[in-house]
């Protein structure tokens, strides 16, 4: 049968909606019209249905033959007051594998199906309960593992990111009605619509979408990591750094030049942020085409990188000119010059205040990998330099995390640069319309305002099922 069909219908859907694995308590989820009555079947204890909404009761989930399964604590949701806006059962059973798989087993027997994945927030957005901007922020929220990426997902599955998108919608769709009303009187040849209003308009929100689209990055990198790239020259402690920075030999290290060739990640938790710390190759002129591929990569892996440390020997001359070459492009702001092997005899007495006047913005500190000096006050530092980059950041901002958004948000914004340049050269204004519409559509595909069977299976399906 269809996927499809199953998830438009009203059958009774269930599935254990903790993570999986033994643990102290496990819980499964029952939601549908008939779910009260599909748990009575199983249930032995107060009745379901005279069961108060938001309320936890005490007692036995058995078997057909009355078997006892387990002691479980039910708690009942009267729809529409709930997660999905049915009627939905939530069993806290004890964590046994067996336990979990009998109780899902007994309630396929009497009515239930096994839900799909996500298939709980599709009918929750399918009933109105949230927009599917913050339906898809449930799944972020659950996968959140820093507390930046968790207060992103919550400020979007309380409805802050939806506010903003359905704003910029509102403003369209007006200006739209307008010039709909307008080809009604076509005959009379009457302006509904001020055209400089539209064109401010047009001009206004393209700007704003392009500008949300444009914090997809940072958006991205506070969900996913944000990156941090450790470069710098052959031998001057990169690897050790990362490894005393993880706690773990994650990288190799060796004196011979060129040991690293590709990168190597690893994720550490500073402050309210994931870091995603990439250990390079070292920058140096060589003949070798395998570590000269190396190297383009750890360019490369610079110039993506939110923070960038750049390491350097104190024991070993180091000149400015190099340096400078080696960051060329890279704002210095999002630079923390490393002087590592400060244990050891300086070979570089003015390169910090020279460091400091180059590149300006940049922080500069003195560590000894070896020894694990200073490593918490390098981290603290990663963290500020992140906060400061992230400073307009808060708990109501709109960051865009999902690349659907973005590429929409940038659909959107082309749509009305074509509106915009449809009323420079006074086109008819079933034309302009037709762009408008356009707008307003991929504006709206967002929220699922509008939306196709398909992006909602491409969305849901990679949810967990039980959730």
């Amino acid at each position: 049968m269809d996927k499809e069909i199953f998830t438009d219908s009203t059958d009774v859907i269930c599935a254990i909606a903790t993570a999986p694995g033994v643990g102290g308590i496990a819980v499964a989820r029952v939601s549908g019209n008939e779910a009260f009555a599909v748990c009575s079947r199983i249930w032995h204890g107060k009745d379901i249905g005279q069961m108060p909404s938001h309320t936890a009761h005490f007692g036995t989930i058995r078997s057909n033959n009355d078997e006892i399964i387990d002691e479980v604590v039910l708690t009942v949701f009267h729809g529409p007051n709930s997660f999905t806006g049915e009627n939905t059962v939530e069993i806290a059973m004890h964590g046994s594998r067996w336990i979990q798989r009998k109780i899902i087993d007994l309630l396929i027997e009497n009515g239930a199906r096994m839900a799909l994945p996500g298939e709980f927030t599709r009918r929750a957005f399918k009933n109105g309960k949230m927009d599917l901007s913050e339906a898809e922020a449930v799944a972020d929220l659950i996968a959140s593992s820093s507390r930046a990426a968790h207060r992103v997902a919550l400020s979007q599955m309380r409805g802050h990111y939806s506010k903003k998108i359905n704003e910029l919608r509102d403003k369209m769709i007006e200006l739209a009605s307008l010039l709909e009303l307008e080809l009604d009187f076509s005959e009379e040849d009457v302006e509904f619509a001020s055209r400089q209003k539209l064109l401010d308009l047009a001009k206004e929100n393209a700007s704003v979408l392009r500008k949300l689209a444009s914090g997809f990055k940072t958006g991205k990198a506070i969900k996913d990591g944000i990156p941090v790239a450790i470069i710098g020259h052959t031998n001057v402690g990169k690897s050790s750094l990362m490894n005393a920075l993880m706690g773990d030999d994650r990288a190799i290290v060796s004196d011979i030049h060129g040991t690293t060739r590709d990168i190597v990640e690893d994720t550490a938790e500073i402050g309210d942020y994931l870091i995603r710390f990439k250990d390079t190759a070292g920058l140096r002129e060589t003949d070798d085409p395998i570590e000269n591929m190396g190297i383009d990569r750890s360019r490369n892996a610079a110039s993506n990188a939110t923070v960038v440390l750049y390491v350097y020997d104190s024991s070993t001359p180091t000149s400015i000119d190099e340096i400078t070459s080696e960051l060329e492009g890279i704002e210095p702001q999002s630079i923390i010059f490393v002087e590592n092997k400060c244990d050891l005899p300086t070979a570089n007495e003015n390169l910090k205040n020279i460091i400091n006047n180059t590149f300006l913005g940049s922080v500069h500190i003195e560590v000894s990998a070896r020894r694990e000096q200073n490593l918490e006050e390098l981290k603290k530092l990663i963290g500020r330099q992140i906060e400061k980059i992230n400073a307009d950041i808060n708990e109501d901002s709109v960051m865009v995390t999902n690349a659907r958004h973005a590429q929409a948000m940038i659909a959107a914004a082309d749509n009305l640069d074509t509106v915009a340049e449809g009323i420079t050269t006074l086109l008819p204004p079933d034309l302009i319309a037709q762009d408008l519409r356009e707008a307003i559509y991929n504006l709206s595909s967002i929220t699922g305002a509008i939306t196709t069977p398909q992006i909602l299976q491409s969305i849901f399906s990679s949810f967990c099922i039980g959730k």
